[in-house]
């Protein structure tokens, strides 16, 4: 047996949320003799640049999930400021971009996943957007792990869909069958001007929660699936650029348009680094 096939198999084995719990106690010590070890060890071994951080010593942290979310200096990215962009809401690598085709959305060779299951079950929520365009960015260990929006919106619905929580890396991705519709995930409802837009917050294995920054922390959390709904007095409007989203140890970003509203940029492709700010879409001119 390969080790790709080793490291998928012991995903099924381990107990995926009570690690995933473990060391999300573990990240937020605040004994120095254990953050401060264990954030220099990250550093060294991802080669995260902290001269970008706006706080660039890795000491000066109270724990390691309070690194792990800096925030970057003032001008460590630009924000594209056209008025028909949608922007990348992450620094990461685009795992998949295209198409959403008879309601499934691409996940790698051989593997594809349903829509309605990745936005919690419900056709009506998932139905403005068949037919449109997705695309799914991995953010790696090393990455700024703040999330911030693509385009301007005005929250309608909030899904907490429970699951399991395996890795989210390309290896578990070609082997795991409809991935990101089984790990547990933060599913964000916007209207925006180019219609209706999915934003989905994958969680994975040692991802000690999904937070975002009008209701904290989201996942984990017990119970089935839980909506939250925003109406009237109670709707938020974050603008394009703005912090909307924090993953404490990383994972996975899909975002869902629908059909004839936005075009992908045509140079982009799966395995294309992204840096927060850049321009990966237009509205579209059809």
């Amino acid at each position: 047996m390969s080790f790709d096939n080793l490291f998928v198999l012991s995903q099924y084995l381990v107990p995926q949320h009570g690690l995933s719990r473990a060391a999300g106690l573990l990240a937020n010590s605040q004994s120095p003799a254990i953050k401060n070890a264990f954030i220099e060890w990250f550093v060294e071994k991802y080669q995260v640049n902290m001269a970008e951080a706006e706080r660039p010593n890795p000491q000066d942290y109270a724990t390691f999930n309070e690194f792990f979310t800096r925030a970057l200096k003032e001008g460590a990215r630009s924000i594209d400021q056209s008025a028909d962009s949608v922007i990348s809401p992450v620094d990461g690598a685009i795992s998949q971009i295209g198409a959403i085709e008879h309601g499934r959305v691409f996940q790698a060779k051989g593997q594809s996943f349903s829509l309605t299951e990745l936005l919690g079950g419900d056709i009506e929520r998932a139905k403005p957007f068949l037919g449109g365009n997705f695309t799914t960015i991995y953010l790696s260990p090393k990455d700024y792990h703040r999330i911030h929006m693509p385009i301007t919106g005005t929250l309608r619905e909030m899904v907490f869909v429970p699951g399991k929580l395996f890795s989210v890396n390309p290896v578990t991705a070609e082997k795991v069958s409809s991935l990101f519709a089984r790990n547990e995930r933060v599913v964000a409802i916007f209207d925006t001007e180019l219609g209706p837009m999915a934003m989905v917050l994958v969680g994975a294995m040692i991802v000690a929660s999904i937070e975002t920054t009008w209701a904290g922390i989201v996942a984990p959390r017990k119970g089935g699936i839980q909506t939250y709904k925003y109406e009237g007095d109670e709707a938020i409007t974050i603008e394009k650029g703005e912090e909307m989203g924090r993953f404490r140890l990383g994972s996975t970003v899909i975002l869902a348009f629908p059909q004839n509203s936005m075009d992908w940029e045509t140079i982009l492709s799966g395995g294309d680094d992204l840096r927060l700010g850049q321009k990966i879409a237009s509205r579209s001119v059809k």
